[in-house]
């Protein structure tokens, strides 16, 4: 080969070389634009392709309003980023997120961020207004609470869980969600993210801002007992409740002391009244024995009674003491809803008696952390 046709193969070779080393250049910064322009970050709003994103639904068949009206809530939609809440004011998931939440509200309320919360119940006493509305007062809550008591915009979100986190863009595309706990930095920054590009297209001026909420975090254990459910339509098809006499649907049971008891099984003692969603205390005094292995437990209950704690057959341990504990082990519940009653450092087994003095006592469920 003469060195005239080497050179040239040479140089070839350099001009092909350096327009893949161009091509692969212009090939990242596509990706870059592309995965930009997302949520943010573009230099020009008609780069954010939408098509691939669907519009909130429409909320309906809400029973009432609180912290607003209907008229004043389509109003304040307009132009908004929209962080839709499902959750429900007796489920310990979604009060964990709820610091979070009201602290986002007082964080970008007035960047153009509006917190909608729809409260689609999953007990029948969490349809009550007025429960609802102690619910919202403890734990702080200024944004809109919709009672969405037949779960009519739970479907039409085609919803499943308790709780889920949608986030609505100023244009009403939804562009996150997020089921359950966790992710709170992660859902912070797209709050951050869509209130910018909102700024962008409205042609607002906003404060620039990256720090995040700084709230310490709820750490669960990874083996502990699942919720427990004494409702025989809620515990359909999960063995949970561990007495002989078993389910029997719209019957009042005289359940017997057991002889055994097994892990993550509740055991009722007295006579209980089943229902569909709960058991009902129709003697004067009753009992619940439950093995368990978590470091928080919670117990979902309505009508007054009073409830002595004994775990492991001693009066409860002072570190053991749940929020809802006052002093010498005795629980005094009458709000319908979720009560703290074991609060530990580390997950651990133990046996858990409560004894009930209340005839009408009604329990729900057990949750654990």
């Amino acid at each position: 080969m003469n060195s005239e046709i080497k050179t040239g193969l040479i140089f070839g070779i350099i001009i092909a070389s350096g327009l893949g080393v161009v091509g692969v250049i212009f090939s990242s910064l596509d990706q870059e634009v592309q995965s930009s322009t997302t949520f943010t970050d573009m230099s020009s709003l008609s780069e954010i392709d939408k098509s691939g994103f669907k519009k909130a639904p429409e909320i309906v068949g809400i029973a009432n309003y609180l912290n607003t009206t209907p008229e004043e809530l389509s109003k304040k939609m307009e132009g908004k980023v929209v962080l839709y809440d499902i959750w429900t004011y007796s489920c310990i998931n979604c009060i964990r997120t709820l610091p979070y939440i009201t602290a986002w509200d007082n964080k970008y309320s007035d960047q153009g961020l509006l917190i909608v919360g729809i409260h689609s119940p999953e007990f029948e006493f969490e349809k009550d207004p007025e429960n609802v509305k102690m619910a919202i007062e403890k734990h702080g809550i200024d944004y809109p609470i919709l009672l969405d008591n037949d779960m009519e915009t739970w479907k039409a979100f085609e919803n499943r869980y308790w709780p889920r986190k949608y986030i609505a863009d100023h244009e009403g595309y939804l562009r996150y969600d997020h089921i359950g706990e966790g992710r709170y930095q992660e859902t912070e920054k797209i709050i951050q993210k869509l209130l910018e590009e909102r700024s962008m297209a409205l042609g607002i001026q906003m404060a620039s801002t990256t720090s995040l909420v700084d709230i310490e975090e709820f750490q669960h254990t990874v083996f502990r007992t699942p919720e427990l459910y004494f409702g025989y339509k809620f515990a359909q098809n999960r063995n949970q409740l561990g007495s002989e006499e078993g389910f029997q649907p719209g019957k009042t049971i005289s359940y017997s002391e057991p002889e055994n008891i097994d892990l993550h099984k509740f055991y009722p003692v007295g006579d209980w009244k089943n229902y569909d969603d709960s058991m009902e205390l129709i003697s004067e005094t009753g009992m619940i024995k439950l093995l368990y292995n978590a470091k928080e437990v919670n117990i979902v209950t309505e009508n007054s009674a009073e409830l002595e704690i004994l775990l492991d057959g001693k009066p409860l341990p002072l570190e053991y003491f749940g929020n809802d504990i006052i002093d010498n082990n005795i629980l005094h519940v009458a709000e319908p809803g979720l009560y703290n009653i074991i609060n530990s450092d580390s997950s651990s087994t133990h046996m858990i008696e409560i004894k009930v003095r209340g005839e009408g006592f009604q329990i729900f469920t057990f949750t654990f952390g």
